[in-house]
């Protein structure tokens, strides 16, 4: 449960500005991995404030407009799905993240990361397993990043039609493992996250044979 509390323990004579950071889009096929990076006023606690995946998209959309007006700084960064392909989604979730921190307006004393690794940060940073479920830092950090990836996928849509990218947000799901069958990957799907293609070969000719068949309908 998130305490206001959570974050100010780190508070210290040379820890003044706590950054909570966090990323999204791990998982998908395509599209950058996102990281935010937040620096919250210490008695600043909106309601609903939660983990971005345990909210609504509506409740999401107005807590970021919240935490962006409040916030005593903010920032939002990615990595791309060709450095993804490169250095592994990690390495690119961890990139994304110090990205983030170091677009800050504020330079954070101390940074709390979301997770089980802070590697590569040039400031004192600690790591926190479901810090978006404690830290208040953190999880308005997950929403930001949940928001902008999710706004880029809507733009994706446009780029990219056919893929549904507006709807599933790049995830692996049925629908897109078939479009990206039929259509073949387009430049924002991450090479290295399509072995489905040749493991479920049969699969998904049988699905887009259905899939043509009920157009014909």
């Amino acid at each position: 449960m998130l305490d206001i509390t959570f974050d100010a323990q780190f508070l210290t004579e040379n820890v003044k500005f706590i950054s909570g950071t966090d990323e999204a889009g791990r998982g998908p096929l395509a599209g950058p991995v996102v990281a935010a990076a937040c620096i919250l006023p210490p008695d600043f606690l909106p309601e609903g404030l939660d983990d971005s995946k345990k909210l609504t998209e509506r409740k999401r959309d107005a807590l970021y407009d919240l935490i962006t007006e409040n916030a005593i700084a903010w920032c939002a960064a990615s990595a791309t799905p060709e450095e993804i392909d490169e250095i592994n989604i990690l390495e690119a979730s961890l990139l994304a993240m110090r990205r983030a921190i170091d677009g800050l307006s504020v330079k954070p004393d101390f940074v709390l990361v979301d997770g089980n690794i802070n590697r590569g940060f040039t400031i004192p940073a600690k790591a926190i397993i479901g810090g978006d479920a404690l830290s208040p830092s953190i999880a308005a950090a997950s929403i930001i990043a949940k928001v902008t990836r999710d706004r880029l996928c809507a733009d994706y849509e446009l780029l990219y039609p056919g893929y549904g990218f507006e709807k599933h947000k790049g995830y692996p799901t049925p629908a897109h493992k078939l479009a990206v069958y039929e259509l073949g990957p387009c430049p924002i799907h991450r090479r290295s996250f399509l072995g489905f293609l040749d493991r479920d070969r049969e699969k998904l000719e049988a699905a887009l044979i259905k899939k043509r068949a009920a157009e014909t309908l």
